[in-house]
């Protein structure tokens, strides 16, 4: 199972404005409830058909934009479906669907942009992480959430010292070089690649030079792939390697903690159940955190805490939104009007208006904020958001 990424979202958020269809809804992994998932699915596009009419589209449009829905309507997909919930997203340009480990709520928004809330939980406590299992002879790097585990190729990634010297393109007539951490070279004789021998043949210093220039090539391998993220990367390996890698580290988001001992020995699943823990506590320390400086802040007159919807609104789209904690599993129906500042609150859907709730976590993403998807009890004073500013 591939999670979806905060990219990804973001590119659901971008798409041109037009007819934008967002269906979440509960699935079985297994059980006879199963039969029931299909049943389920054909009325929930057969109330999105309803709603692309409601909001002026002609009959046999709204038909042909949700035809892309049938591909995935099969009763070999929905046997193989094994996870909880499942999100689909239709345009007149794009058709995607996510089978994901969330137990959505049953829900089906029409408006001009897709409806991105209920993934968010995804990216803060059940979300993604990171394992590198490190080893001299084997590099494996990992994708997990609370729910799963999958091994990722990364490109340029070297599996291990002998690769990483063998693709080096200055190895030529039995030498290698490596750049130094000074931006020089290194030369040295070998008869297999990862063995010295020779003149000046390296003692233990020289080879902790030859890992630590070793694991630069490693994180200039993650480094392309984690640039935008976020999410914690746990170490796993015996304990003098992980010092090693950490000064050639420059991802940000790198655990204190990590999983000790010989990682070639443990199978993904293993991995997992020792890496959750810590990661799990780093994702409540964060939003404790949030949830502790939106207290301070609020209770004093700083004006960069706010749990009124109206100001949230305009803050998120004015990109003043740094911290976000916003209700899951509730809509708020309303419209912003930029030109004038206002906000209309509805208590009922009202043509043309989408949920407001939706419109500050998209926002606050789209502006390099940190949302927090939770229940509503979560949220301070019995609000549906709760933010702190920039400025």
């Amino acid at each position: 199972m591939q999670l979806i990424s905060r990219e990804e979202i973001k590119t659901l958020i971008e798409q041109p404005k037009g007819n934008c269809v967002s269906i979440y809804m509960p699935t079985h992994p297994a059980g006879p409830e199963v039969r029931q998932d299909p049943i389920r699915f054909k009325n929930l596009v057969k109330e999105a058909e309803t709603r692309l009419i409601d909001a002026g589209l002609e009959e046999k449009d709204a038909i042909a934009l949700l035809e892309k829905s049938h591909e995935i309507d099969t009763q070999e997909f929905w046997e193989q479906m094994g996870e909880q919930g499942l999100a689909i997203f239709i345009s007149e340009d794009i058709f995607r669907y996510y089978p994901l480990p969330i137990d959505f709520q049953e829900l089906v928004v029409v408006t001009d942009r897709f409806h991105i809330k209920p993934l968010l939980p995804i990216l803060n406590g059940n979300g993604r992480f990171y394992i590198l299992a490190l080893s001299q002879q084997d590099v494996r790097f990992f994708e997990g959430t609370r729910y799963s585990i999958n091994e990722v190729e990364v490109e340029n990634l070297p599996k291990s010292l002998d690769e990483a010297l063998q693709k080096d393109e200055t190895v030529k007539e039995g030498q290698f070089r490596l750049a130094t951490s000074r931006g020089g070279t290194t030369a040295n004789s070998f008869s297999q690649p990862g063995t010295f021998h020779g003149q000046g043949s390296p003692d233990k210093d020289k080879q902790q030079e030859y890992i630590l220039q070793f694991f630069q090539i490693i994180d200039r391998a993650l480094h392309k792939k984690l640039k935008l993220q976020k999410a914690p990367l746990v170490l796993a390996g015996v304990e003098y390697l992980l010092p090693l890698y950490r000064q050639a580290n420059t991802y940000q988001h790198l655990m204190d903690e990590a999983i000790t001992g010989n990682p070639e020995i443990l199978s993904a699943q293993e991995l997992h159940n020792q890496a959750w823990p810590i990661v799990e506590a780093d994702f409540q320390k964060s939003q404790q955190a949030v949830l502790e400086q939106f207290h301070e802040l609020f209770g004093g007159d700083t004006g960069k805490a706010s749990n009124k919807l109206q100001e949230v609104v305009s803050a998120a789209y004015y990109q003043r939104v740094d911290s976000l904690l916003v209700a899951v599993g509730q809509q708020q129906w309303g419209l912003f009007d930029p030109t004038s500042e206002t906000v209309y609150l509805h208590p009922e859907k009202e043509a043309g208006d989408e949920d407001l709730l939706d419109f500050v976590a998209a926002h606050t993403l789209l502006n390099g904020g940190t949302v927090y998807a939770v229940p509503f009890e979560q949220i301070p004073y019995s609000t549906a958001v709760a933010a702190i500013y920039r400025y």
